[in-house]
């Protein structure tokens, strides 16, 4: 008796190991991260792609994971004029903001991902941009429908910690209606199969 309870008990432990082990499979043509950022004058918004993601899931609920966003294939949506769209298209992509030759690459990884009721999330973690690590916290909402997972959360960050001071009113005096705010929101969603 003690052998075979040795054994569901070895068996149990195998499939709770597997589970935890196994990311779910993020499909990236329906994640989608969405940037927005406001200035004195109005706001602008647009989408950076994501180029890896993955999330780590056990019994149904997140327990770590990353996604990479590629910086290359930023998109500005809110202008339809396409001199204007291409010109703040370049600006982002230029060393006043995120220096995209340089860093190609933004990425935000799991760290601590906290929920009562498999629903309600607040996910911590560390976001990446120009080469710059800072610790960020968010409140995230999951749903689970079959196999399908969807997360979606809204991460706030300060863009001068991330070395990106472009007429932000901190560092430079008399902009007027000039500023820009410091405040960046990525709106994230992620779907996966789990």
């Amino acid at each position: 008796m003690k052998l075979i309870t040795t054994l569901i008990l070895a068996a149990g432990t195998l499939l709770a190991t597997n589970t935890t082990l196994a990311p779910a499979t993020v499909n990236k043509t329906e994640s989608t991260v969405t940037w927005k950022a406001e200035k004195v004058t109005g706001k602008h918004w647009g989408y950076v792609p994501i180029s890896d993601a993955q999330l780590d899931v056990a019994g149904g609920k997140i327990t770590g994971g990353s996604f990479e966003m590629d910086m290359t294939n930023l998109t500005v949506e809110d202008l339809t004029d396409p001199k204007s769209k291409g010109n703040l298209t370049n600006h982002l992509k230029s060393d006043d903001f995120f220096s995209v030759e340089k860093f190609n690459k933004s990425t935000f990884k799991i760290k601590e991902a906290k929920t009562t009721n498999g629903t309600d999330y607040t996910i911590s973690g560390d976001l990446t941009i120009k080469g710059t690590t800072q610790p960020v916290s968010f409140p995230a909402k999951v749903s689970v429908s079959g196999k399908e997972l969807t997360a979606t959360g809204e991460i706030t960050f300060d863009r001068t910690k991330f070395d990106i001071k472009y007429r932000s009113s901190n560092f430079f005096e008399d902009l007027a209606d000039k500023a820009i705010y410091d405040e960046v929101k990525l709106e994230v969603k992620l779907v996966a199969t789990i």
